[in-house]
């Protein structure tokens, strides 16, 4: 298979593998993967994962990326809470939630680090449309329980004062009958008292 055959073939492909490749041409020989690379027409993300080089990177792009990589995942905590404009700061890294291991991947287009939460915790996401795809991003009610989740050192006013929430953002948005579903479903009474925290330090009663 010519390079210009692969990328007609995989075109409507943001990454593929190689897996991918052979769908397409069972006896395609990998090596030729190493000499696209150093021509240039390739990048490597991870092992057997590939963009082309002369893909345009935004935001939707690499998290449809990174839910392919290491599926099944989604996108959560500070990136997802970024996503909504929840955070003030721009976060480093893509970050989500797998059954998987945890893992970080460190590639040539950014990192994608996965934490790992139970497979009955797995739920909570939107398919988010873009140019036609699906990407798998929380929503905020999951992102906010992901992240109160795997940081259990989260318990006080000043650490929820440290999150810097958008407080008014935040009330807007959430749904609170969704939100104390979801938390329900964690099953954790320690958990379930540090939202409550959370919820009240955000609380127009408790700001009047």
């Amino acid at each position: 298979m010519q390079y210009v055959e692969l990328k007609k073939a995989l075109k409507e492909f943001t990454v593929f593998s190689l897996n991918d490749i052979k769908r397409i041409d069972s006896s395609f020989f990998r090596v030729r993967l190493n000499e696209w690379q150093d021509k240039g027409y390739i990048k490597k993300i991870i092992r057997s994962y590939y963009i082309f080089s002369d893909l345009e990177l935004d935001e939707n792009v690499l998290f449809e990326i990174a839910n392919r990589i290491y599926s099944p995942s989604y996108i959560s905590f500070e990136m997802a809470l970024s996503y909504y404009h929840l955070i003030p700061e721009s976060v480093y890294g893509i970050t989500s939630a797998s059954t998987r291991r945890t893992y970080k991947f460190k590639t040539p287009i950014g990192e994608f680090s996965y934490r790992t939460i139970k497979p009955d915790l797995f739920f909570g996401y939107n398919l988010v449309n873009y140019n036609g795809k699906h990407l798998k991003i929380a929503s905020i009610e999951k992102a906010v329980l992901d992240y109160f989740y795997l940081n259990p050192d989260i318990e006080r006013d000043s650490d929820f004062a440290s999150l810097r929430i958008n407080r008014e953002l935040f009330l807007k948005q959430i749904n609170e009958e969704k939100f104390h579903r979801f938390l329900n479903k964690f099953a954790q009474k320690t958990l379930a008292k540090r939202i409550n925290s959370f919820l009240w330090f955000l609380s127009a009663d408790r700001q009047a």
